[in-house]
């Protein structure tokens, strides 16, 4: 028990002695996203007396969907093993329905949104790994009935810095709120970042 409350006293005063810089930064790259949750299906009722008949239904096989996203970066640098890093982005994404039915068109479903997260930076020499909480507001949306207005999800990723402002970066971005009855959206990020005046 001493030994670790010694260790918190150790990294506690580091921290507080270690430098603190704020550094801006700019993120642009590729989603490639899906919606989880199992198989899509339209259905089609018809109304005769107020009384809903089921008509019939097409089910679809979900398939990725290529697509980007853009934002802004605030890296606030406590030490130089750890940074606080709260984002706001536009991402884009969605999934592609591919129908079972060869006489039934396939199609895209898109999702747009704006968002935020507050991501820990764990540092180890150039290289990093990131993780933090997301909360997202539908922009925009396509061929999705009634959208969810809000996701909020969780992400994991890492990063490698090949210049002490310029860096490359891979995440996963998993939403937990269900966009529409079935499914949740799940993201594979992969791009770039631009940290101006980066102190290491």
């Amino acid at each position: 028990m001493k030994k670790i409350l010694l260790l918190a006293i150790v990294l506690i005063s580091g921290l507080s002695l270690a430098q603190v810089t704020f550094n801006p930064g700019i993120r642009v790259g590729a989603n490639i996203s899906h919606l989880s949750d199992g198989p899509a299906h339209d259905y089609w009722y018809y109304v005769d007396n107020q009384n809903y008949y089921h008509n019939g239904s097409n089910s679809y096989d979900i398939k990725s969907k290529i697509d980007f996203y853009i934002g802004f970066q605030a890296n606030i640098r406590f030490a130089k093993f750890y940074a606080l890093q709260p984002e706001i982005y536009y991402t884009r994404q969605g999934a592609k329905y591919e129908s079972q039915d060869p006489s039934v068109a396939s199609k895209t479903v898109s999702v747009s949104y704006v968002g935020a997260a507050v991501v820990n930076k764990f540092y180890f020499d150039k290289f990093n790994i990131h993780f933090g909480p997301t909360l997202e507001l539908l922009t925009d949306h396509k061929n999705v009935e009634s959208p969810t207005e809000a996701d909020l999800g969780f992400l994991f990723g890492a990063g490698y810095d090949i210049t002490k402002n310029f860096g490359v970066e891979a995440r996963i971005k998993k939403g937990f709120v269900h966009i529409n009855s079935d499914h949740t959206n799940v993201t594979f990020q992969t791009g770039v970042y631009y940290t101006f005046n980066m102190k290491k």
